[in-house]
């Protein structure tokens, strides 16, 4: 089953093509990595699958529901994590986790009910008055994640979750993504960084509005004759003409 199907996927702004007929497919409870410079349309793709942008062309399903006409139904069975903004930082943990559970539409009982066995996990429980700002980086990023899946989303869209955090709270944090994929959620991502690009089940490479690339990391490194994802994201970016989004 496919937790994301894009068919010819274009939005444009007056004669800019931010995004140019995009095609592809996602599977339920793979990790996809969405890869381009700044530049490349993938914010603007990204913000038509959630339901946030209208497309001028083509179509999309996402978690079964049409980007165009059901953008609410969308909403309501995805999670979404940004390196910009994830929670506040003048609220406490257990409000931020109550706030989110509260706009997913879960009850306040079953809330308190997940909170609780949330801040066990995340080991956070003696934490759960402190302000989220008091957090170090990498622990806000954790529960940044927690929370986006804490309603149980069939997708998760994270958009450079891990940037400004060291390597090995990176590789912590990509554990947490390992096991919502175990639990059958489908993980979208973006990063910047081209080694975690390698711990996606399949990634694409958008330039200037166009997917360029999809496979495997493992297959691109064999067609692109590269050792590394870094040297094949190089190869088809070094193509690209734009400068933002």
């Amino acid at each position: 089953m496919n937790a994301i199907i894009a068919s010819n996927l274009t939005k444009k702004f007056g004669s800019f093509t931010a995004v140019d007929h995009i095609s592809f497919d996602v599977s339920e409870g793979e990790i996809f990595g969405f890869l381009g410079a700044n530049g490349a349309g993938k914010t603007t793709a990204m913000r038509m699958l959630t339901g946030l942008l209208k497309p001028t062309e083509g179509k999309a399903l996402v978690a079964g529901f049409d980007i165009k006409k059901q953008s609410e139904k969308i909403k309501a069975n995805i999670g979404y994590m940004s390196q910009r903004f994830a929670l506040y930082g003048d609220l406490t943990i257990s409000e931020n986790i109550r706030l989110f559970g509260g706009i997913y539409g879960m009850d306040a009982k079953l809330i308190a009910e997940k909170r609780d066995r949330l801040l066990d996990e995340l080991h956070l429980k003696e934490e759960k008055d402190s302000l989220v700002s008091r957090l170090p980086l990498g622990w806000k990023q954790k529960l940044a994640f927690s929370v986006s899946i804490f309603h149980e989303p069939k997708i998760v869209f994270l958009d450079e979750p891990t940037g400004g955090v060291d390597p090995a709270a990176r590789r912590r944090f990509w554990e947490m993504i390992y096991a919502a994929s175990e639990q059958g959620i489908t993980v979208f991502v973006t990063t910047h960084y081209m080694d975690e690009a390698e711990y996606c089940n399949r990634v694409s490479i958008m330039v200037d509005g166009r997917i360029e690339a999809l496979d495997s990391p493992h297959a691109l490194k064999t067609r692109y004759a590269a050792s590394s994802m870094d040297e094949v994201f190089q190869m088809i970016a070094r193509k690209a003409t734009r400068t933002a989004d």
